[in-house]
């Protein structure tokens, strides 16, 4: 099964990755413990080591800096630099030609405030972490299944305690980034309107085109009666919690076998039971039947009809308000996105979302609150997915992020459970989606942009340093190689969160792309080429397998589409700069990437308006690319090797 844990295995800190500061903040509080041990004040570099033996020494535990009146502006503050002060533009400011802003009056904080905040912040988030967790344990899974691994709560503990003590910390903000921004600058289409990038197309497309051309298409006919075959069902069944549950996590292996009798006593006819029943089919028939991409155009997709069949019950659920007919909810949610019909699911989301957000703020029973905090994340996952790519309403959902906490595992009910209750991969994505959040609020807010590389690079240092934290701390069940395309030993959540992870690392160093496309003078600057060459990197190491994008072809495919064509987009465009082509493997390797892509992502076209247009896209550009090419140069940088 992908992602299993043996038995002696336990977690460790699955995104660790410090606490809500600025970017500009202390370095040492990145390096605390994950169980919640603060650092030691000597480590500190603010920290006053006076040797003189006539003073007399500090009976406080943490000596704090003493106040400066000095007033810098914020590039100088970044770069710890000192300012002159000279208005309205500082020296540095001008050698550098950035904006020169200096903080308002009674807003200045020194070395001192910044790390009492700090500290207040490590205190509540210690708080929270000791009240997230029950001491109890958990007894093991069965006796008979001696493959299942013996979990305690008190292990657990530890990984919600790293969780909470890294990236929950981020809401002690009030304005939560969590989720993704409104009018932000991250889709794939935005990258038309880049420089170079820009002319490799005959239209200037607005990247608000792809809700448009989602909204018109055909709708979906739910209302045909399709012969259900339950000839497979233990395939099917073993399928979804093997292949399926990995990746949401929201239905209990213990509870399957009393789910499915009440299902079959009522001849799958009605009840949410009959419909969670069916939905877990669908999936796991869809499990097995492939990549939706490979099908037949005009194909029923795989499991069709048990979802059809549950279909007929969702009206009926979305007038409930209880858990098991938001499971069910999110289950559909779930296969709409195997389909490749994102606002489809996005419709069901918005109800499911607004249905959780009720029942988290109620009084909860102990199982009860443990299956809230799966459907609650899944929730918020599947929004932060849409929205990464579509300008849509958001529901509001995260606002209730402190309250629900992190996943627990489910309890045990007396049954041998068809699989293991497995949590890893779940966990990981949760960081690393707000992660993935939080840049798009630190870099691609279009309220309030990063303008200069200077003041990007505090910035990016610190979210850099966060994903680099969140890979350290992956179990081995789901770590994956960094330097390794082509693993064939690696299993399908390994290559997801590989290819997720450069991902993110992409967007992290983006606008580094930006500055030298808008001037090629940017790429003489050491830190500004060292920069590209990490964000081109990332791109290729997505690019070069792209058959490795199947992995997540069940919960990802069209989120991961319309990733691939950003990326592609990107290299494109470096292909035709003189600098930053020396980054790039040779001509002919990138023509070759380039065109495997191109063919991959025409594959798709059939599945979505949205994939459609971006195939055109992306091939139109790719003609006007190599009609563009320079001649080839000798490369001064050793390029990325492939």
């Amino acid at each position: 099964m992908a992602g299993e844990v043996k038995s002696q295995t336990r977690p460790r800190n699955l995104s660790h990755s410090g606490s809500d500061r600025e970017a500009s903040s202390l370095k040492w509080s990145r390096h605390s413990s994950v169980a919640g041990i603060e650092p030691d004040s000597k480590a500190t570099p603010n920290s006053n080591t006076d040797s003189n033996p006539r003073k007399r020494p500090s009976t406080e535990p943490v000596d704090y800096p003493r106040r400066r009146a000095t007033i810098a502006c914020e590039v100088c503050r970044s770069r710890k630099s000192r300012c002159d002060g000279a208005k309205p533009k500082c020296r540095l400011c001008t050698e550098l030609s950035a904006e020169c802003v200096y903080r308002e009056p009674g807003v200045k904080l020194d070395a001192g405030d910044k790390l009492i905040l700090e500290r207040l912040t490590r205190i509540e988030s210690l708080l929270q972490a000791g009240n997230g967790a029950s001491p109890s344990t958990k007894a093991n899974s069965s006796p008979a299944n001696t493959s299942s691994p013996i979990v305690h709560d008190e292990t657990l503990m530890l990984t919600k305690g790293a969780v909470m003590n890294g990236l929950g910390t981020w809401n002690s903000s009030p304005a939560s980034v969590s989720t993704m921004p409104k009018n932000h600058t991250t889709p794939a289409l935005n990258l038309l309107h880049w420089p170079k990038i820009r002319d490799l197309v005959s239209k200037k497309w607005d990247p608000q085109v792809l809700v448009q051309l989602e909204m018109q298409r055909e709708s979906l006919n739910l209302t045909a009666n399709r012969p259900i075959d339950f000839t497979h069902v233990p395939l099917y069944t073993q399928a979804f919690f093997n292949g399926v549950n990995v990746w949401y996590a929201c239905v209990s292996p213990y509870k399957w076998h009393s789910l499915y009798r009440i299902a079959h006593a009522r001849g799958f006819r009605e009840g949410p039971e009959s419909c969670l029943v069916l939905l877990v089919l669908a999936l796991g028939s869809a499990s097995c039947g492939g990549t939706v991409s490979r099908l037949p155009e005009k194909t029923d997709p795989a499991g069709m009809a048990f979802f059809t069949s549950a279909w007929a019950m969702i009206p009926s659920l979305i007038l409930r308000n209880d858990l098991l007919s938001a499971q069910c909810q999110l289950l559909a949610c779930a296969y709409l996105f195997y389909m490749v019909r994102p606002l489809e699911a996005w419709n069901l989301l918005v109800s499911t979302s607004m249905k959780l957000q009720l029942l988290v703020s109620g009084p909860l029973s102990a199982g009860d609150k443990r299956l809230s905090e799966r459907l609650y994340w899944n929730a918020l996952l599947f929004e932060s997915d849409l929205l990464a790519e579509l300008e849509l309403p958001h529901s509001g959902i995260v606002q209730f992020e402190e309250m629900v906490g992190i996943p627990g595992y489910f309890e045990t009910e007396g049954e041998q459970p068809v699989a293991e209750d497995d949590l890893w991969y779940f966990l990981a994505e949760i960081g690393l989606r707000r992660l993935l959040n939080r840049v798009s609020n630190s870099i691609y807010t279009v309220s309030s942009p990063i303008t200069n590389t200077a003041a990007l690079e505090p910035v990016v240092e610190e979210l850099d340093a966060q994903l680099t934290e969140w890979y350290s701390g992956l179990p081995k069940a789901v770590k994956f190689e960094l330097h390794t395309g082509k693993n064939p030993a690696a299993t399908p959540v390994q290559v997801v969160l590989r290819l997720r992870y450069f991902a993110c690392r992409t967007i992290i160093y983006r606008p580094y792309v930006l500055a030298v496309l808008i001037n090629e003078s940017a790429f003489k600057d050491p830190a500004v080429k060292d920069s590209c060459r990490k964000c081109l990197e990332a791109c290729i190491r997505q690019l070069e397998n792209i058959q490795a994008h199947h992995s997540g072809h069940l919960p990802y495919l069209w989120q991961g589409a319309l990733s691939i064509v950003s990326q592609t987009l990107l290299v494109m465009g470096a292909t035709l700069s003189p600098a930053l082509s020396e980054l790039l493997p040779p001509q002919h390797q990138m023509s070759a990437i380039i065109k495997d892509v191109v063919r991959e992502i025409e594959r798709y076209a059939h599945l979505a308006p949205s994939l459609r247009l971006s195939a055109d896209i992306i091939r139109e550009a790719d003609v006007r690319r190599q009609a563009s090419l320079p001649s080839p140069s000798r490369a001064t940088i050793p390029p990325i090797k492939v």
